[in-house]
């Protein structure tokens, strides 16, 4: 059996030992794995990012423009001196306002634009007959914008629609839970199904 096999069960083993209680061999699991990803994540960031990115093609491509964000990267550890913190901030801000410029576009196509679209569809087929998907997520969109809607008393024929709403909104949250808790179960059965198989060869 490989050392890496062995390595990777016992440490499973000591993460799946926190089901017990906690204990000191879990805590060293935890702080293990906690220092091989900032450093696998610090070599990521200086191979393929800083050294990539920024330094081969600035000191040996001489790409000048690249002067800028190296400058920039020097100001952001103003911020380990108590005399130069301030100039820091000028860093922090270009960072804050371009990734913002780059994200408020995307996000707003992602989670507006698109979601906007997809309640805009035919209620009629190609064949005649009606699209029960489309009239769903409509009544859906409508009924939840009820009872999101609190300028009015939610009573009558409108609390109806309003409490239609809570019952798509349950559905939205109890599916979202769904994926949530399945995606941890994937992991858990990829992990028992590597200490049964690989690790101690009980199948096959």
């Amino acid at each position: 059996m490989a050392i890496s096999t062995i390595t990777a069960g016992l440490l499973t083993l000591a993460i799946l030992s926190f089901l017990y209680r906690d204990n000191p061999i879990y805590k060293v699991a935890e702080s293990l794995l906690v220092g091989v990803s900032i450093g696998y994540f610090l070599v990521i960031t200086w191979s393929t990012t800083l050294m990539d990115l920024l330094f081969i093609p600035l000191f040996s491509e001489h790409k000048i423009s690249l002067v800028i964000p190296f400058i920039l990267g020097l100001l952001m550890f103003g911020r380990f001196f108590k005399g130069t913190s301030h100039i820091s901030r000028i860093a922090i801000a270009v960072l804050i306002g371009s990734g913002a410029g780059a994200a408020i576009p995307a996000m707003l196509n992602a989670r507006t634009l698109q979601q906007i679209s997809a309640t805009i569809q035919p209620i009629l087929l190609e064949s005649g007959w009606l699209d029960i998907s489309a009239i769903v997520v409509i009544a859906g969109v409508l009924s939840t914008l009820a009872y999101f809607y609190f300028s009015r008393e939610h009573t009558g024929s409108f609390g109806w629609v309003a409490k239609g709403g809570t019952y798509f909104l349950m559905a939205f949250c109890g599916t979202t839970f769904g994926y949530t808790v399945m995606s941890r179960m994937s992991t858990f059965i990829g992990r028992m199904e590597f200490l049964l198989s690989d690790f101690l060869h009980l199948t096959q």
